[in-house]
Protein backbone atom coordinates (compact mmCIF):
# COMPACT_ATOMS: atom_id res chain seq x y z
CA UNK A 1 0.00 0.00 0.00
CA UNK A 2 3.10 2.22 1.05
CA UNK A 3 4.47 1.73 -2.22
CA UNK A 4 1.57 2.43 -4.66
CA UNK A 5 0.73 5.69 -2.59
CA UNK A 6 3.96 6.91 -4.00
CA UNK A 7 4.00 9.85 -6.42
CA UNK A 8 6.46 9.91 -9.04
CA UNK A 9 9.56 11.97 -8.85
CA UNK A 10 12.06 14.01 -11.05
CA UNK A 11 14.86 10.98 -10.62
CA UNK A 12 11.80 8.11 -10.89
CA UNK A 13 10.27 9.48 -13.85
CA UNK A 14 13.76 9.87 -15.63
CA UNK A 15 15.02 6.83 -14.62
CA UNK A 16 11.65 5.08 -16.09
CA UNK A 17 12.43 7.02 -19.23
CA UNK A 18 16.01 6.19 -19.81
CA UNK A 19 14.88 2.53 -19.30
CA UNK A 20 12.14 2.62 -21.92
CA UNK A 21 14.53 4.07 -24.03
CA UNK A 22 16.92 0.96 -23.66
CA UNK A 23 15.35 -1.23 -26.46
CA UNK A 24 15.52 1.38 -28.85
CA UNK A 25 19.50 1.49 -28.43
CA UNK A 26 22.08 0.32 -30.10
CA UNK A 27 24.44 -1.47 -27.35
CA UNK A 28 26.73 1.36 -27.23
CA UNK A 29 23.90 3.60 -26.30
CA UNK A 30 22.47 1.10 -24.19
CA UNK A 31 25.69 0.94 -21.67
CA UNK A 32 25.60 4.82 -21.63
CA UNK A 33 21.73 5.11 -20.66
CA UNK A 34 22.63 2.38 -17.85
CA UNK A 35 25.32 4.16 -16.37
CA UNK A 36 22.91 7.63 -16.18
CA UNK A 37 20.40 5.50 -14.44
CA UNK A 38 23.42 4.12 -12.32
CA UNK A 39 23.99 7.71 -11.23
CA UNK A 40 20.23 8.27 -10.45
CA UNK A 41 20.47 5.37 -8.48
CA UNK A 42 23.28 6.42 -6.60
CA UNK A 43 20.82 9.35 -5.23
CA UNK A 44 17.70 8.17 -4.78
CA UNK A 45 16.51 7.09 -1.29
CA UNK A 46 14.34 3.68 -0.76
CA UNK A 47 10.85 4.61 -1.49
CA UNK A 48 11.97 5.67 -4.92
CA UNK A 49 14.03 2.58 -5.63
CA UNK A 50 10.56 0.63 -3.89
CA UNK A 51 8.78 2.50 -6.16
CA UNK A 52 10.57 1.81 -9.56
CA UNK A 53 11.63 -1.79 -9.28
CA UNK A 54 8.38 -4.24 -9.47
CA UNK A 55 7.90 -7.54 -10.90
CA UNK A 56 6.29 -5.32 -13.96
CA UNK A 57 9.60 -4.05 -14.99
CA UNK A 58 11.95 -7.09 -13.91
CA UNK A 59 9.30 -8.94 -16.50
CA UNK A 60 9.72 -6.02 -19.15
CA UNK A 61 13.61 -6.99 -19.17
CA UNK A 62 12.75 -10.55 -19.37
CA UNK A 63 10.92 -10.04 -22.03
CA UNK A 64 13.45 -7.71 -23.68
CA UNK A 65 16.07 -10.19 -23.57
CA UNK A 66 14.03 -13.13 -24.79
CA UNK A 67 12.99 -10.79 -28.10
CA UNK A 68 16.65 -9.69 -28.48
CA UNK A 69 16.01 -5.74 -27.57
CA UNK A 70 18.85 -5.55 -25.13
CA UNK A 71 21.93 -7.84 -24.85
CA UNK A 72 22.69 -9.75 -22.11
CA UNK A 73 25.34 -8.14 -21.12
CA UNK A 74 23.53 -4.59 -20.58
CA UNK A 75 21.20 -6.68 -18.56
CA UNK A 76 23.86 -7.67 -16.50
CA UNK A 77 25.34 -3.93 -16.06
CA UNK A 78 22.02 -2.94 -15.02
CA UNK A 79 21.38 -5.42 -12.53
CA UNK A 80 24.34 -5.47 -11.17
CA UNK A 81 24.12 -1.56 -10.67
CA UNK A 82 20.86 -1.79 -8.91
CA UNK A 83 21.52 -4.84 -7.12
CA UNK A 84 24.53 -2.92 -5.76
CA UNK A 85 22.59 0.13 -4.92
CA UNK A 86 20.16 -1.71 -3.26
CA UNK A 87 22.38 -3.57 -0.89
CA UNK A 88 24.50 -0.66 0.52
CA UNK A 89 21.24 1.17 0.89
CA UNK A 90 19.93 -1.76 2.59
CA UNK A 91 16.75 -1.92 0.57
CA UNK A 92 14.79 -4.99 0.55
CA UNK A 93 13.17 -5.71 -3.27
CA UNK A 94 10.87 -9.18 -3.32
CA UNK A 95 9.44 -8.23 -6.20
CA UNK A 96 12.25 -10.32 -8.25
CA UNK A 97 11.78 -13.53 -6.56
CA UNK A 98 8.50 -13.42 -8.49
CA UNK A 99 9.40 -12.33 -11.83
CA UNK A 100 10.03 -14.04 -15.09
CA UNK A 101 13.13 -12.77 -14.88
CA UNK A 102 14.26 -14.53 -11.67
CA UNK A 103 13.27 -18.07 -13.31
CA UNK A 104 14.96 -17.37 -16.49
CA UNK A 105 17.85 -16.79 -13.91
CA UNK A 106 17.80 -19.96 -12.50
CA UNK A 107 17.76 -21.87 -15.72
CA UNK A 108 20.63 -20.08 -17.29
CA UNK A 109 22.90 -20.60 -14.35
CA UNK A 110 22.13 -24.40 -13.85
CA UNK A 111 22.25 -24.41 -18.10
CA UNK A 112 26.07 -22.74 -17.88
CA UNK A 113 27.58 -24.50 -14.81
CA UNK A 114 26.33 -28.25 -16.61
CA UNK A 115 28.02 -27.35 -19.67
CA UNK A 116 31.46 -29.12 -19.81
CA UNK A 117 34.67 -27.39 -18.12
CA UNK A 118 36.39 -26.71 -22.00
CA UNK A 119 32.88 -25.51 -22.98
CA UNK A 120 31.73 -23.59 -19.46
CA UNK A 121 31.77 -19.63 -20.14
CA UNK A 122 33.28 -18.64 -16.39
CA UNK A 123 33.00 -15.26 -16.57
CA UNK A 124 28.99 -15.29 -17.68
CA UNK A 125 28.31 -17.78 -14.64
CA UNK A 126 30.38 -15.41 -12.30
CA UNK A 127 28.48 -12.74 -13.00
CA UNK A 128 25.05 -14.52 -13.52
CA UNK A 129 25.44 -15.07 -10.00
CA UNK A 130 26.86 -12.27 -8.87
CA UNK A 131 23.27 -10.37 -9.18
CA UNK A 132 21.18 -13.43 -8.85
CA UNK A 133 22.65 -13.45 -5.46
CA UNK A 134 22.11 -9.68 -4.42
CA UNK A 135 18.70 -9.85 -5.74
CA UNK A 136 17.49 -12.90 -4.14
CA UNK A 137 19.22 -11.48 -0.71
CA UNK A 138 18.85 -14.04 1.88
CA UNK A 139 16.63 -16.36 0.31
CA UNK A 140 19.22 -18.43 -2.25
CA UNK A 141 18.13 -21.42 -2.51
CA UNK A 142 20.47 -24.25 -0.99
CA UNK A 143 20.67 -26.05 -4.60
CA UNK A 144 22.21 -23.05 -5.55
CA UNK A 145 24.64 -22.35 -2.62
CA UNK A 146 27.38 -25.30 -4.37
CA UNK A 147 27.03 -23.16 -7.46
CA UNK A 148 27.23 -19.59 -6.51
CA UNK A 149 29.38 -19.78 -3.76
CA UNK A 150 32.67 -21.10 -5.34
CA UNK A 151 31.61 -18.63 -8.33
CA UNK A 152 32.00 -15.65 -6.50
CA UNK A 153 34.40 -16.56 -3.91
CA UNK A 154 36.95 -16.98 -6.72
CA UNK A 155 35.93 -13.71 -8.89
CA UNK A 156 36.60 -12.38 -5.29
CA UNK A 157 39.92 -14.12 -5.05
CA UNK A 158 41.45 -12.06 -8.16
CA UNK A 159 44.30 -9.73 -6.98
CA UNK A 160 44.45 -7.09 -10.16
CA UNK A 161 45.03 -4.03 -9.28
CA UNK A 162 42.95 -2.09 -11.61
CA UNK A 163 39.76 -0.36 -10.66
CA UNK A 164 37.37 -2.43 -13.07
CA UNK A 165 38.78 -5.60 -11.13
CA UNK A 166 38.92 -3.46 -7.82
CA UNK A 167 34.94 -3.21 -8.16
CA UNK A 168 34.16 -6.93 -9.55
CA UNK A 169 35.68 -8.15 -6.06
CA UNK A 170 33.59 -5.88 -4.14
CA UNK A 171 30.36 -7.17 -5.90
CA UNK A 172 31.29 -10.29 -5.58
CA UNK A 173 31.68 -10.03 -2.03
CA UNK A 174 28.90 -8.01 -1.24
CA UNK A 175 27.00 -10.69 -2.89
CA UNK A 176 28.53 -13.45 -0.92
CA UNK A 177 27.68 -10.82 2.35
CA UNK A 178 24.15 -11.50 2.34
CA UNK A 179 24.54 -15.49 2.37
CA UNK A 180 22.85 -15.15 5.64
CA UNK A 181 20.93 -17.85 7.14
CA UNK A 182 22.00 -21.48 4.69
CA UNK A 183 24.13 -24.03 5.80
CA UNK A 184 27.23 -24.21 3.98
CA UNK A 185 30.01 -26.89 4.78
CA UNK A 186 33.05 -25.17 5.55
CA UNK A 187 35.13 -26.82 2.48
CA UNK A 188 33.32 -24.91 0.41
CA UNK A 189 34.59 -21.58 1.76
CA UNK A 190 36.46 -21.41 4.65
CA UNK A 191 39.89 -21.49 3.04
CA UNK A 192 39.21 -19.04 0.38
CA UNK A 193 37.64 -16.47 2.44
CA UNK A 194 40.55 -16.85 5.45
CA UNK A 195 43.21 -16.10 1.74
CA UNK A 196 41.15 -13.26 0.77
CA UNK A 197 40.76 -11.61 4.20
CA UNK A 198 44.29 -12.33 5.52
CA UNK A 199 46.16 -10.95 1.70
CA UNK A 200 44.30 -7.79 2.50
CA UNK A 201 45.73 -6.98 5.76
CA UNK A 202 48.91 -7.75 4.49
CA UNK A 203 48.69 -5.97 1.25
CA UNK A 204 45.41 -3.40 1.67
CA UNK A 205 43.91 -4.41 -1.76
CA UNK A 206 40.07 -4.76 -1.22
CA UNK A 207 37.80 -1.38 -0.79
CA UNK A 208 36.35 -0.46 2.33
CA UNK A 209 33.22 -1.97 1.11
CA UNK A 210 34.78 -5.32 -0.47
CA UNK A 211 36.95 -5.80 3.06
CA UNK A 212 33.67 -5.00 5.18
CA UNK A 213 31.78 -7.82 3.33
CA UNK A 214 34.27 -10.21 3.68
CA UNK A 215 34.06 -10.34 6.89
CA UNK A 216 30.33 -10.24 7.27
CA UNK A 217 29.98 -13.41 4.68
CA UNK A 218 32.14 -15.23 7.31
CA UNK A 219 30.65 -14.15 10.72
CA UNK A 220 27.05 -15.05 8.92
CA UNK A 221 28.59 -18.56 9.04
CA UNK A 222 29.74 -17.97 12.95
CA UNK A 223 26.19 -17.91 14.13
CA UNK A 224 25.57 -21.68 12.88
CA UNK A 225 29.20 -22.73 13.63
CA UNK A 226 31.22 -21.92 16.84
CA UNK A 227 33.89 -23.89 16.04
CA UNK A 228 34.90 -20.40 13.71
CA UNK A 229 35.38 -18.10 16.91
CA UNK A 230 39.25 -19.43 16.78
CA UNK A 231 39.77 -18.30 13.10
CA UNK A 232 37.67 -15.55 13.83
CA UNK A 233 39.22 -14.22 17.21
CA UNK A 234 42.54 -15.60 16.97
CA UNK A 235 44.09 -15.74 13.97
CA UNK A 236 41.87 -13.29 11.61
CA UNK A 237 41.79 -10.79 14.85
CA UNK A 238 38.15 -9.47 13.81
CA UNK A 239 37.85 -6.88 16.54
CA UNK A 240 41.39 -5.71 16.05
CA UNK A 241 40.43 -5.14 11.90
CA UNK A 242 36.96 -3.78 13.19
CA UNK A 243 38.10 -1.58 15.14
CA UNK A 244 40.77 -0.02 12.55
CA UNK A 245 37.65 0.47 9.97
CA UNK A 246 35.27 2.05 12.03
CA UNK A 247 38.39 4.79 13.20
CA UNK A 248 39.27 5.59 9.39
CA UNK A 249 35.39 5.43 8.39
CA UNK A 250 34.62 7.69 11.25
CA UNK A 251 37.07 10.46 10.05
CA UNK A 252 35.42 10.51 6.62
CA UNK A 253 32.08 12.08 8.96
CA UNK A 254 30.87 15.34 9.43
CA UNK A 255 29.70 15.03 12.83
CA UNK A 256 28.68 18.51 13.23
CA UNK A 257 26.17 18.36 10.14
CA UNK A 258 22.84 18.19 11.06
CA UNK A 259 20.48 15.15 10.45
CA UNK A 260 18.07 17.02 8.24
CA UNK A 261 20.88 17.86 6.67
CA UNK A 262 22.05 14.44 5.59
CA UNK A 263 19.33 14.23 2.37
CA UNK A 264 21.60 10.97 0.83
CA UNK A 265 23.83 9.29 3.28
CA UNK A 266 27.69 9.19 1.86
CA UNK A 267 28.93 5.94 0.72
CA UNK A 268 31.55 5.65 4.30
CA UNK A 269 28.62 6.45 6.35
CA UNK A 270 26.66 3.47 4.82
CA UNK A 271 29.67 1.30 5.03
CA UNK A 272 30.38 2.64 8.62
CA UNK A 273 26.40 1.41 9.68
CA UNK A 274 26.64 -1.72 8.15
CA UNK A 275 30.16 -2.29 10.22
CA UNK A 276 27.85 -1.27 13.80
CA UNK A 277 24.75 -3.48 12.77
CA UNK A 278 27.10 -6.61 12.29
CA UNK A 279 29.23 -6.09 15.23
CA UNK A 280 25.58 -6.11 17.05
CA UNK A 281 25.63 -9.71 15.36
CA UNK A 282 28.87 -10.85 15.95
CA UNK A 283 28.81 -10.16 19.99
CA UNK A 284 26.29 -12.70 21.11
CA UNK A 285 28.44 -15.52 19.76
CA UNK A 286 31.69 -14.19 21.03
CA UNK A 287 33.05 -16.05 24.21
CA UNK A 288 36.61 -14.33 24.50
CA UNK A 289 37.50 -11.52 25.65
CA UNK A 290 41.05 -9.96 25.17
CA UNK A 291 42.54 -6.54 24.50
CA UNK A 292 41.04 -6.55 20.95
CA UNK A 293 37.90 -6.79 21.87
CA UNK A 294 38.03 -4.08 24.43
CA UNK A 295 39.29 -1.94 21.44
CA UNK A 296 36.16 -2.08 19.54
CA UNK A 297 33.87 -1.89 22.16
CA UNK A 298 35.73 1.84 23.30
CA UNK A 299 35.61 2.66 19.23
CA UNK A 300 31.70 2.58 19.12
CA UNK A 301 31.61 4.29 22.42
CA UNK A 302 33.55 7.07 20.77
CA UNK A 303 31.18 6.52 17.59
CA UNK A 304 28.07 6.98 19.74
CA UNK A 305 29.60 9.88 21.15
CA UNK A 306 30.23 11.44 18.33
CA UNK A 307 26.91 10.76 16.57
CA UNK A 308 24.67 10.96 19.68
CA UNK A 309 23.38 14.94 18.58
CA UNK A 310 23.10 14.77 14.75
CA UNK A 311 23.15 11.24 13.51
CA UNK A 312 20.39 9.18 14.64
CA UNK A 313 20.68 6.01 12.35
CA UNK A 314 24.43 5.77 13.31
CA UNK A 315 23.92 6.44 17.21
CA UNK A 316 20.96 3.38 16.85
CA UNK A 317 23.50 1.25 16.13
CA UNK A 318 25.88 1.77 18.00
CA UNK A 319 23.49 1.59 21.38
CA UNK A 320 22.08 -1.69 19.71
CA UNK A 321 25.81 -3.21 19.17
CA UNK A 322 26.64 -1.64 23.41
CA UNK A 323 23.46 -3.68 24.22
CA UNK A 324 24.18 -6.79 22.87
CA UNK A 325 27.99 -6.22 24.57
CA UNK A 326 26.43 -5.83 27.74
CA UNK A 327 25.00 -9.27 27.85
CA UNK A 328 27.97 -10.59 27.36
CA UNK A 329 29.44 -12.10 30.71
CA UNK A 330 32.99 -11.74 29.09
CA UNK A 331 32.25 -7.79 29.00
CA UNK A 332 33.10 -7.22 32.77
CA UNK A 333 30.76 -4.50 35.22
CA UNK A 334 33.79 -3.03 35.77
CA UNK A 335 34.99 -2.73 32.22
CA UNK A 336 30.97 -0.68 31.55
CA UNK A 337 32.21 1.49 34.54
CA UNK A 338 35.18 2.14 33.37
CA UNK A 339 34.75 3.03 30.01
CA UNK A 340 31.43 5.83 30.65
CA UNK A 341 29.07 3.38 28.94
CA UNK A 342 26.75 2.79 31.28
CA UNK A 343 26.90 6.40 32.83
CA UNK A 344 26.26 7.00 28.60
CA UNK A 345 23.49 5.21 28.51
CA UNK A 346 21.13 6.97 31.43
CA UNK A 347 22.32 10.01 29.59
CA UNK A 348 20.91 9.07 26.86
CA UNK A 349 17.37 7.86 28.41
CA UNK A 350 17.04 10.99 29.54
CA UNK A 351 17.05 12.73 26.18
CA UNK A 352 13.24 14.42 25.49
CA UNK A 353 13.37 13.28 22.02
CA UNK A 354 14.66 9.67 22.09
CA UNK A 355 12.78 7.81 19.78
CA UNK A 356 10.76 4.81 20.73
CA UNK A 357 13.59 2.00 18.87
CA UNK A 358 16.35 3.22 20.74
CA UNK A 359 14.45 3.59 24.13
CA UNK A 360 13.53 0.24 23.53
CA UNK A 361 17.25 -0.62 23.81
CA UNK A 362 18.44 1.27 26.35
CA UNK A 363 15.97 -0.36 28.67
CA UNK A 364 17.47 -3.98 27.25
CA UNK A 365 20.50 -2.48 28.22
CA UNK A 366 19.91 -2.07 32.07
CA UNK A 367 17.77 -4.98 31.81
CA UNK A 368 20.95 -7.10 30.84
CA UNK A 369 22.98 -5.11 33.48
CA UNK A 370 20.25 -5.61 36.35
CA UNK A 371 20.01 -9.33 35.32
CA UNK A 372 24.10 -9.97 35.31
CA UNK A 373 23.95 -7.70 38.79
CA UNK A 374 21.51 -10.50 39.96
CA UNK A 375 23.79 -13.77 39.30
CA UNK A 376 23.47 -16.66 41.55
CA UNK A 377 25.07 -16.04 44.76
CA UNK A 378 27.08 -19.05 45.64
CA UNK A 379 29.24 -18.16 42.50
CA UNK A 380 32.89 -16.96 43.31
CA UNK A 381 33.48 -13.28 42.84
CA UNK A 382 36.48 -11.21 42.36
CA UNK A 383 36.32 -8.02 45.37
CA UNK A 384 36.64 -5.91 42.27
CA UNK A 385 33.85 -7.17 40.35
CA UNK A 386 31.84 -6.87 44.04
CA UNK A 387 32.58 -3.36 44.16
CA UNK A 388 31.33 -2.78 40.30
CA UNK A 389 28.28 -3.99 41.09
CA UNK A 390 27.77 -1.86 44.41
CA UNK A 391 28.32 0.67 42.58
CA UNK A 392 26.42 0.39 39.22
CA UNK A 393 23.53 -0.50 42.08
CA UNK A 394 24.21 2.91 43.57
CA UNK A 395 23.94 4.80 40.27
CA UNK A 396 20.82 3.04 39.39
CA UNK A 397 19.56 4.16 42.69
CA UNK A 398 20.62 7.53 42.52
CA UNK A 399 19.16 7.91 38.72
CA UNK A 400 15.68 6.22 39.85
CA UNK A 401 16.18 3.34 37.68
CA UNK A 402 16.36 0.56 40.07
CA UNK A 403 13.01 -0.50 41.05
CA UNK A 404 11.91 0.46 37.10
CA UNK A 405 14.62 -2.16 36.19
CA UNK A 406 13.34 -4.53 38.73
CA UNK A 407 9.82 -3.71 37.15
CA UNK A 408 11.46 -4.68 33.73
CA UNK A 409 12.88 -8.25 35.13
CA UNK A 410 9.33 -9.05 36.12
CA UNK A 411 7.57 -8.12 32.76
CA UNK A 412 10.75 -9.83 30.48
CA UNK A 413 8.05 -11.71 28.41
CA UNK A 414 6.86 -8.11 27.12
CA UNK A 415 10.00 -6.97 25.49
CA UNK A 416 10.01 -10.38 24.06
CA UNK A 417 7.44 -10.00 22.27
Amino acid sequence: MLISMMRETDSTKKFMELFSELEYCIEDDQKQKIEEMNTLMNEMDKEEFKFIFSVELFNKIEEMIEEKKVTLENVILLLSCTGYWMELKDIWCYPFKYSLLNKRLEKMIIDENEKKKEEKNKMLLTDLCKFFVLWNHDDVPDEFLSITVPCLLSAASDKEDSKEAKKEVEIALLALSYIFNNDIDKELYLEEIKEIIQYHQEHRNLTTLAYQSAWQFLINRFWKDKSLEEVITNELHFAREATRELEDLSKSVDWKKKEEERVNKTKEVLILIRWLEFDKDYFPYCHSWNEELSGLISRIVQVLRASRDNCKEISRQCINSLREAADKRVVKIDYLLKEGIIVLFFDEIKQSTLDDDILWNCLFFFLNISRRLKEEEDEKEEEEEKTAKRKVFEMMEEEGYEDCVECFNENFHFFEQ
